[in-house]
């Protein structure tokens, strides 16, 4: 199993000195990665928890690049059909070059509707956005030349990719047979919103799959809040996760108050919990 850990990328706990020091804080306490989470155009009455104030995920990830070293840099996740296809992949190119190929990407199709209108995305076309967005990214990364793409609803001329690191893991979110599909299509790790109860039967189901075409087995990722004041119980819930098939695990603290909660936090479940 690997850790990651949630930082707060929202509400006042997102300013510029605390979620620097809780980057600096995950990467001293041994995890594997941190992860922020998207949203760009809050609606008045889903405030709660953050007062409205989102920091965009890719520029959080390029500002704690340069104050980070070794901690990898991931997207839980990152709502594909709110961006351009061509922008989204330039911008993830040029994180993962500046920040040593230490990227992440977790994509998902997003819920939001009212955060979709203030787009100007339509809401109904999200699944068939976030396929094509994939199918551009992977494109984009995995072909050596210029390439044109003619989709649905992309369609692009020939263009030089530079910088051309190595593509970033994708981690597809959701639970549903096309965002499954979309994980066997395009993803290197499944990160569905399952109960650990439910997980085990959809993990090898999908995992077999990926087997019957040839693929290596998916990175099969959770992302869960714990109760570290009971760290016995908390150890057990994440071996329950890791024998119902998770193989990377993501520390979600919700609303910590400050820097120092935070701090406390990891500390106790990297000396308590981790297994």
């Amino acid at each position: 199993m690997k850790y990651g850990v949630a930082v707060r990328n929202m509400g006042p706990q997102s300013s510029r000195n605390s979620i620097r020091a809780c980057a600096k804080a995950a990467e001293d306490a041994g995890f594997d990665a941190l992860f922020v989470s998207d949203h760009l155009c809050i609606p008045p009455d889903q405030t709660e928890g953050s007062g409205g104030r989102y920091l965009d995920v890719l520029a959080t990830l390029a500002f704690l690049a340069g104050t980070t070293f070794r901690i990898r840099l991931g997207l839980s996740v990152l709502v594909l059909p709110y961006r351009p296809a061509v922008l989204t992949a330039k911008q993830i190119a040029t994180i993962q070059e500046l920040s040593g190929e230490r990227m992440i990407v977790g994509v998902g199709v997003g819920w939001m509707k009212p955060e979709f209108d203030a787009l100007g995305v339509d809401f109904r076309r999200r699944g068939r956005l976030t396929t094509e967005t994939l199918q551009v990214i992977r494109q984009c990364f995995d072909s050596p030349e210029p390439r044109a793409f003619t989709g649905e609803l992309v369609q692009f001329p020939p263009f030089v990719f530079e910088p051309h690191p190595r593509r970033p893991p994708i981690w597809v979110g959701g639970n549903g047979p096309h965002a499954i599909k979309r994980a066997l299509d395009f993803g290197d790790g499944w990160h569905p919103m399952l109960k650990a109860s439910e997980l085990g039967a959809e993990v090898a189901r999908v995992q077999a799959e990926a087997s019957a075409r040839g693929r290596a087995p998916l990175e099969i990722v959770v992302r869960r809040g714990l109760r570290l004041g009971d760290p016995e119980a908390a150890k057990s819930r994440v071996e329950q996760e890791a024998q119902a098939g998770a193989t990377y695990f993501i520390l979600d603290l919700g609303r910590y108050a400050d820097q120092k909660e935070f701090e406390d936090s990891i500390a106790k479940f990297v000396l308590k919990v981790m297994v």
